[in-house]
């Protein structure tokens, strides 16, 4: 089992920064990849970026690329998503989440893919 905890949610101004911290414990050897995943009120959930975890590369959604950034620590027990130029649009609750699916693809996005999942941490983004 892996657990996720995100933390590092808020209140920002639009063009401001947030960074959200997911803490990754458990049986963490077992997935292969960790992304992020937002939730808009009344939507469904959107994948935002995702992490290869072994050798670290990344994968962004179109509507984030150049204004997130996704990282995990040496030890691979902390996922981040750095959170700049905020929007309005950007107002969410935030998800992290690890698989480890065989035939993975990254960029697909599918929320599927995830089998664990954090509590979600809310981001408010006004303007």
């Amino acid at each position: 089992q892996v657990q996720l905890m995100e933390s590092g949610g808020g209140s920002v101004q639009a063009g401001g920064s947030l960074r959200l911290s997911c803490a990754v414990s458990g049986s963490t050897d077992s997935t292969y990849y960790r992304g992020w995943f937002r939730q808009f009120s009344g939507k469904e959930r959107e994948w935002v970026a995702t992490i290869v975890t072994i050798p670290g590369i990344t994968y962004y959604a179109a509507s984030v690329k150049g204004r997130f950034t996704i990282s995990q620590d040496n030890a691979k027990s902390t996922l981040y998503l750095q959170m700049s130029s905020l929007k309005p649009d950007d107002t969410a609750m935030y998800y992290c989440a690890a698989g480890s699916q065989s035939n993975f693809v990254p960029s697909d996005g599918r929320d599927a893919d995830y089998r664990y999942w954090g509590q979600g941490s809310q981001v408010t983004v006004s303007s």
